[in-house]
């Protein structure tokens, strides 16, 4: 594992100034910031916090869910560290209920390890605001690590690209042979089962009645910026028009859709 995953002051730091840099620059070509209202934002799978850190220091009224209740300490820990205001709330989003209703929904490296997306769909879509906008970014399931090795607790599956597609009764073989806790072990399956593909994404948004307002492919994650000093790159046009092909080239997704008529 590598140690930004433990490190949470780090991680938190790192993904606000991702967001900052990369997102709410995407972000801000669709969605209008800077009006008399406070922004509504709410970032389903908010983990820490970071990326809605970036949204409150510029006045947007920001909440998060997560299912995660040790993430949710660190989050509320951390924006009261740095002065911010934030609402965060331990729940399944697939059961979560609230009456307000969202100007901007981020669903960020999350949809992956949701395994009923047609129900997390329609519940986002109850919790957008009328020409309210969804941010969906994921890792195409294909790319180098859309298995998330990176998590694993050993150094080769850590590093180890495509070791996700093989075939699971090899790949359970394989990570005990090189070590790897059964709890990784699951938690690898789980994302094995959940995967998401682009084309998949498509056919979802298109049965829960979402239109796409823009697709962005990266060949070079933005995050990446970040985390090993590589500069982002969009794919290129040729290979983002190929279905299935472009899922091995992505490193992550990023759709902006609005609830269709």
């Amino acid at each position: 594992m590598q140690a930004r995953h433990s490190n949470y002051e780090d991680y938190f730091k790192e993904s606000e100034k991702s967001c900052e840099k990369h997102y709410y620059r995407y972000l801000q070509q669709f969605v209008s910031f800077g009006g008399k209202q406070p922004l509504k934002v709410l970032e389903v799978g908010c983990g820490v916090g970071g990326n809605l850190a970036f949204f409150a220091r510029i006045g947007c009224a920001v909440k998060g869910v997560d299912i995660d209740a040790h993430s949710i300490d660190q989050a509320v820990k951390l924006f009261r560290k740095e002065g911010l205001q934030g609402t965060f709330i331990h729940a399944d989003v697939l059961e979560y209920v609230d009456a307000e209703r969202y100007n901007l929904i981020i669903l960020h490296d999350a949809i992956e390890h949701i395994s009923d997306k047609d129900k997390l769909m329609h519940c986002l879509r109850g919790l957008l605001a009328e020409q309210g906008v969804l941010y969906v970014a994921f890792p195409a399931w294909c790319m180098p690590f859309g298995g998330h090795q990176q998590v694993a607790r050993t150094w080769f599956v850590s590093r180890c690209p495509f070791i996700h597609l093989l075939p699971q009764r090899l790949f359970v073989w394989l990570l005990r042979r090189l070590g790897e806790p059964d709890s990784v072990i699951n938690d690898f399956l789980a994302i094995k089962e959940t995967r998401m593909s682009i084309q998949a994404f498509l056919r979802l948004c298109h049965n829960t009645g979402f239109d796409i307002v823009d697709r962005r492919l990266y060949f070079i994650n933005p995050h990446y910026e970040a985390k090993f000093g590589l500069t982002p790159r969009v794919l290129c046009k040729g290979l983002s028009c190929i279905p299935y092909v472009r899922d091995f080239f992505t490193t992550s997704c990023h759709f902006l859709v609005r609830k269709g008529i």
